[in-house]
């Protein structure tokens, strides 16, 4: 195996805390292979042997580790590197490498070597810790590296993954090597904290967690929200999968472009479409 170090670029960005729980990311790998599992064991052209990353992984590789055992279960050849600003995470993580499975120092500009792409990122609880000025600098950087048709998720989950929100982004077709299209905005709960849409609001995207004031369109989003909740709240007699999918379809009846497919709302995920902005977003 090459050296883990060879690259040259200086990493940009910040150590995370680095601290994470067994399958925290879970349900986001879940998401991701019910959304587009296509984009896993896509072989064509230079998808061929572009890399699933998961940026900012932690103090121990196990969020890097644990998707590749789901990922691979659909594309046994996945290659995957993670990514770690902190030298001795990386080297921490070098044991568990292999022919597929690869570790680097890097950070927003990805330490990939000539020839390497990247069809998917992962790079949740990363951006929570800037400033938002630092939000699209970030992004435009890590479009550099993603094949055109391409995703990211980023976003934010509480410390057990149970709640999360994220930015789902598709690389453009367009020549701009450094344009994404904000594709969804996904909300995602597995009920264990019960059903609170306030509870939403603490784990937004870096783009939106200081909106939620009035004239912001996630501010209406949340508000719309609550009012749905509220006049759907006789359906949680029959539990609070039942009370999220009424809340949500109630909500889109309201003009907000969601996807109602049962197999989204009864496992506890939103996909608000129509996100085309970096930072706030549109109204319906």
């Amino acid at each position: 195996m090459s050296a883990p170090y060879a690259i040259s670029k200086k990493p940009m960005g910040l150590p995370t805390r680095g601290k994470t729980a067994a399958n925290r990311l879970r349900r986001v790998d879940n998401f991701i292979l019910l959304y587009e599992p296509s984009l896993l064991t896509r072989t064509t052209d230079s998808f061929r042997d572009a890399f699933f990353v998961d940026l900012g992984y932690g103090f121990d590789a196990r969020t890097t580790l644990e998707s590749a055992a789901r990922f691979r279960r659909i594309n046994p050849t996945l290659p995957i590197l993670g990514v770690e600003i902190d030298k001795e995470r990386v080297e921490a993580a070098l044991p568990h490498a292999d022919e597929i499975t690869h570790f680097r120092v890097g950070g927003f500009n990805l330490p990939l070597r000539a020839g390497e792409s990247v069809r998917l990122v992962r790079a949740f609880n990363v951006l929570r810790q800037y400033e938002e000025k630092d939000f699209a600098p970030a992004y435009e950087t890590l479009a550099r590296h993603v094949l055109p048709g391409g995703l990211m998720i980023e976003g934010t989950s509480n410390p057990y993954g149970s709640l999360w929100v994220a930015n789902l982004v598709r690389k453009t077709l367009e020549s701009d090597s450094s344009s994404w299209k904000m594709e969804a905005l996904v909300f995602s709960t597995n009920f264990r904290m019960g059903f609170d849409i306030a509870d939403f609001q603490a784990v937004l995207p870096k783009n939106h967690i200081h909106h939620v004031v009035k004239g912001e369109a996630i501010y209406d989003f949340f508000e719309a929200w609550k009012s749905s909740v509220a006049e759907t709240s006789s359906t949680k007699t029959f539990g609070l999968r039942q009370w999220f999918a009424a809340s949500v379809e109630n909500l889109a009846a309201k003009g907000y472009k969601i996807d109602l497919h049962k197999k989204w709302l009864m496992k506890g995920w939103l996909i608000w479409y129509g996100q085309e902005q970096v930072a706030g977003g549109e109204r319906p």
